[in-house]
């Protein structure tokens, strides 16, 4: 089967050929109807080699995977041939306590295992078939497009999960700033506005993003620029409620910190590497810094349920499987709209 994989420390993926895999027992095999490109997989990309080593190389990628299920192993239950499917990405051991809550985000024991989501250590959805360990990471898609909706896997769960633990900030008369209106954010936008009360303020450096931001819902939008403090403390001069940071570098945390009032949420949700000040003269009183991971299965169910009612849809350039490395380039000069999905 053909799989788009990174091969060397360095280089860019390249679709290949690789044995199409057998599901064991327990396992359940996908024919893939779509997989999503993240920040995360350019991420993995740009760690030195000794980084990359605890992944794994040749890996497959994409841990935003959907499908339908198309060959079981002994012992599987729960679904059956023909089913659509998502995959829930961050898998865990199953036994521990975070795990019996269905938030293996959080496994307790999938270090020490050496449990990895699939594309960021396990194979990925990024080729004709993919192997999930096991039926408890599928979720029903049901009548839902695949292609306009595998994203939320990643791109709507990890932004729900992040909103969910700061709603008792996001009453009537609140606001919320998100940093970075790209893929992940202007989903955070629709959530924001489908779950909130909120007033929601986007920001970001790309006009088009912008753009974007307002159309999903965006009551202000303003360029992250020098000025950006300013002009969102005209619209909220007592400062923010919530900060939801989808860039997470120096200047864009630095930034949360000068627009957040007393009480409120900084949640930093991107995998740049700024670092925050913490104290009691360092931040508003009170407030908060939180890094979430992703989001737990149950949140999964809701995030689809949203797409299911209209209220969340995922902006999509879409890619075969060959075009596949295109993708990628386009993530990381910035120039996708939404989200990258590769169709098979």
């Amino acid at each position: 089967m053909k799989a788009l994989q990174y091969r060397i420390v360095g280089a860019e993926p390249e679709v290949t050929e690789v044995p199409t895999p057998e599901p064991g027992p327990g396992q359940v095999r996908l024919k893939v109807t779509a997989a999503g490109a993240c920040h995360s997989d350019s991420w993995l990309m740009g760690l030195p080699a000794e980084a990359v080593d605890a992944f794994g190389l040749p890996l497959t990628l994409g841990h935003e995977g959907a499908g339908i299920v198309d060959k079981v192993g002994d012992g599987v239950v729960g679904v059956r041939v023909g089913d659509s499917v998502a995959v829930y990405g961050p898998w865990g051991c199953g036994y521990c306590y975070n795990c019996s809550l269905g938030k293996e985000n959080y496994c307790e024991n999938a270090a020490e295992l050496g449990i990895r989501p699939p594309g960021l250590g396990a194979p990925g959805a990024m080729a004709e078939y993919l192997i999930v360990d096991d039926s408890r990471h599928l979720v029903p898609l049901g009548d839902l497009d695949p292609v306009q909706n595998v994203a939320l896997t990643d791109a709507g769960l990890t932004p729900y999960h992040a909103i969910k633990g700061s709603l008792d900030r996001l009453a009537p008369g609140s606001t919320a700033v998100v940093i970075g209106a790209g893929g992940l954010g202007h989903v955070a936008i629709q959530i924001l506005r489908a779950i909130t009360a909120a007033r929601v303020i986007a920001l970001d450096l790309a006009p088009d993003k912008l753009e974007l931001a307002k159309h999903v819902g965006a009551h202000e939008v303003f360029l992250s620029d020098a000025g950006a403090a300013d002009n969102v403390r005209s619209v909220a001069p007592r400062g923010v409620d919530a900060v939801f940071d989808f860039v997470a570098i120096q200047p864009t945390i630095d930034l949360g910190q000068a627009i957040l009032r007393g009480e409120g949420h900084q949640v930093l949700v991107g995998v740049g590497a700024g670092t925050a000040n913490v104290g009691m003269t360092a931040t508003p009183y009170d407030s908060s810094i939180r890094g979430p991971y992703w989001g737990s299965r149950s949140e999964l169910f809701e995030v689809l349920e949203l797409a299911r009612r209209g209220l969340v849809t995922v902006e999509t350039e879409v890619f075969s499987l060959d075009d596949a490395p295109e993708a990628y380039r386009r993530l990381h000069d910035g120039t996708l709209r939404g989200r990258a999905v590769v169709v098979p």
